[in-house]
């Protein structure tokens, strides 16, 4: 969907600084009897706030609900359901702008045990490998949505990054020419002890069919500056 407001800004300045920060994040829950367990309070305290982000970026006004997660496989698909046994908490960001808008979403997926974790995390896979590679999605025009026509394609890859493993799903979005735009996304789903991260970047511009160029740089300093927080 396209959003109008002021110029979108560069964003990442201040996630670039927090890679370099000290791993981990303290809480009133690191003395309880099993410490090797990471904490839902220990995963607020690691998400990025918009204020971390950059200048221009805030909590959206509408929020999604803290038990969606966001979109895998694109082309108009519904979000995967979330995994049984997880206590879920999440984070939203945006930047909107008269060019186009960034979205930040975090969402964790804290377990009891590492065990249901790595379940949670193998049946997320099981969803993100059954996304078509490319689609052709005709436009829409809704009450609430606006949205001409787009070919998207969608890559999968392994990911790791420190004591976390997983995957991320790349999908590039082209809109049809009579109405220039692109969308890139990011979601990376990664698992470390108990918790699995699900963290979504996207960058959305106007009147440009060039993918934004720092775009795989970004989503990875992003992300990365979330999983050395809780190490």
């Amino acid at each position: 969907m396209f959003l109008t407001a002021r110029p979108v800004r560069a964003a990442l300045g201040a996630a670039c600084a927090l890679v370099m920060t000290a791993a981990g994040c303290s809480s009133s829950d690191d003395d309880e009897p099993d410490a090797g367990l990471i904490t839902v309070t220990t995963m607020r305290g690691s998400f990025l706030q918009p204020a971390e982000i950059g200048p221009a970026w805030a909590a959206p006004e509408e929020s999604a609900a803290p038990t969606t997660l966001v979109s895998f496989c694109g082309g108009g698909s519904t979000p995967p359901q979330l995994p049984p046994g997880a206590e879920t908490v999440s984070s939203n960001a945006a930047d909107e702008g008269e060019k186009g808008a960034q979205t930040l979403q975090q969402s964790a997926l804290v377990y009891g045990d590492e065990a249901s974790a790595t379940s949670g995390l193998g049946l997320l896979r099981a969803v993100a490998d059954q996304c078509e590679k490319t689609s052709e999605v005709p436009a829409a025009v809704t009450a609430d949505r606006n949205e001409p026509a787009y070919t998207e394609t969608v890559e999968i890859r392994d990911m790791s990054e420190g004591a976390w493993t997983g995957f991320v799903i790349v999908r590039h979005k082209l809109y049809e020419a009579a109405h220039p735009g692109t969308a890139d996304v990011a979601v990376a789903v990664l698992r470390t002890r108990n918790v699995v991260l699900v963290d979504s970047y996207a960058i959305y511009q106007l009147n440009n069919s060039s993918p934004a160029p720092n775009f795989e740089a970004d989503w990875k300093k992003l992300v990365g500056s979330v999983v050395q927080r809780v190490g």
